[in-house]
């Protein structure tokens, strides 16, 4: 796509008529759940159908959503203590206009390619936590490439400033509010470490150093973006739930993934000994006692770890893995995410642990990653014509569901 860009700017918070507007000598310390996950921006595309609002009317919305999350218009730093901090210095976001000689029907199917890294800003060497490209298509189409920082953000926090940006462009009041308070995970005393977390979420900064290898396959990898009729899954279901013993029902997600996880294991050929893993994201609003709200702005998420050997995978029915997967899951409950809380205080630093979670990896063989987002409401993006007809994430060449 000769996709051609007429401006690109930074943007600010607007405070609509406030006299007083906030500090912007304030900062927020990254949490536990900041630093432990992906330290790199991630990419969206949204598509929408004529007639949609003029650029101006997305540009205000912006800024006023801006005005309600702040953190997403402030920068990363060390604050005086030297720990990671988000300065709400309201230095802004980039904002970038372009257009296409070409129409959406033109350009379609939108697939996972390098093509559509020209659909929104690059994200490398990014000083602004958030990047919103509005590309006109010559039929009238809009595409949004919206990216942002994952050490801000989680993807169910991310996709609440989208719809409170959908409800500003609507002239709606922006609600739910965002509850900020990222001082919430507070380490017990003593601490109590119920479960092994080196290996896990963190692991030796020199062990991590020696184990990751400059990947050389990132342009042999396609990715591929599939489709599953309700027919076929609603016999995965069946077919997990039958021959599980007790009929115990579980999820499509659970039944779904374990079918990939046997086909993609079987398709690469491993050895029968060989253990093969998944890293599923498990969001910790609902897991934790007291639960924390949906609006929680911030990363809270931990991972699920199902593995098995090769040859039992295989040679066992699709309701072995799918036990497995549903296992690992529950294991990640309240006292999991406490006694993660007390670890990463207390012993990171303390240990020279850094994070597992790492982006830069695209090869993953033996193992899988998984990311579900079932759950949040990225199709909630409204900016007055209804949701997007597209919703996807960028072209990201690596190994992962």
């Amino acid at each position: 796509m000769n996709v051609r860009v007429e401006s690109s700017r930074i943007i600010k918070p607007f405070y609509d008529g406030k006299k007083d507007p906030p500090s912007t000598k304030q900062h927020i310390p990254l949490s536990v759940f900041d630093k432990v996950t992906y330290n790199s921006h991630v990419a969206v595309i949204y598509a929408y159908r004529p007639p949609t609002p003029q650029n101006a009317i997305l540009e205000l919305g912006l800024r006023k959503a801006l005005a309600q999350y702040r953190e997403f218009a402030g920068r990363l730093g060390l604050n005086d203590k030297g720990d990671g901090a988000i300065f709400l210095n309201d230095e802004g976001m980039r904002f970038v206009e372009a257009s296409i000689d070409s129409t959406l029907d033109q350009a379609m199917p939108l697939k996972p390619s390098p093509a559509l890294l020209s659909l929104h800003p690059s994200l490398k060497g990014v000083e602004e936590l958030v990047q919103v490209q509005l590309t006109r298509f010559s039929c009238g189409s809009l595409v949004v490439g919206y990216t942002s920082h994952h050490l801000v953000a989680d993807g169910q926090a991310t996709s609440n400033f989208l719809v409170a940006w959908g409800q500003a462009c609507r002239g709606l009041d922006i609600r739910p509010v965002p509850f900020n308070d990222r001082t919430l995970f507070v380490p017990r005393e003593p601490p109590i470490f119920e479960f092994e977390h080196n290996g896990v979420e963190f692991m030796n900064k020199k062990l991590k150093d020696n184990y990751i290898v400059e990947d050389a396959f990132d342009e042999e990898i396609v990715v591929h973006k599939v489709h599953f009729a309700v027919e076929f899954l609603a016999k995965l279901k069946a077919r997990a739930s039958s021959s599980n013993g007790n009929n115990e029902r579980y999820s499509t997600f659970k039944c779904l993934v374990a079918h990939l996880w046997r086909a993609i294991t079987k398709a690469r050929g491993l050895n029968g000994f060989e253990t093969t893993m998944m890293r599923i994201s498990v969001n910790g609003r609902v897991r934790l006692n007291p639960k924390v709200p949906d609006e929680y702005f911030g990363n809270l998420v931990l991972w699920a770890f199902p593995s098995a050997k090769v040859k039992d995978l295989l040679r066992e029915p699709l309701s072995y893995a799918v036990k497995l997967i549903d296992n690992a899951v529950a294991k990640v409950n309240n006292n999991y995410f406490q006694s993660f809380i007390d670890f990463a205080t207390h012993k990171v630093e303390e240990e020279g642990l850094v994070p597992t979670a790492d982006m830069n990896k695209s090869v993953l063989c033996p193992n899988l990653e998984v990311d579900s987002w079932l759950r949040i409401p990225f199709y909630d993006l409204d900016f007055g014509g209804g949701s997007p007809f597209i919703f996807m994430p960028s072209y990201f060449p690596t190994e992962v569901l």
